[in-house]
């Protein structure tokens, strides 16, 4: 039996699951969207 194909994305943002535009520096994982929405709370100060 032949292994299954896989390419794409495999990983999505952590919080809803968007396979585009993913910030993934420093193992974060978050779409950038939703990289807007938290980053204040993460520690970056620009986008307060």
């Amino acid at each position: 039996m032949k292994p299954k194909k896989e390419f794409g994305r495999k990983r999505g943002c952590k919080r809803c699951g968007r396979k585009r535009g993913i910030i993934r520096r420093s193992r974060i994982y978050l779409c950038r969207q939703c990289f807007r929405e938290v980053a204040f709370e993460l520690g970056f100060r620009k986008y307060s």
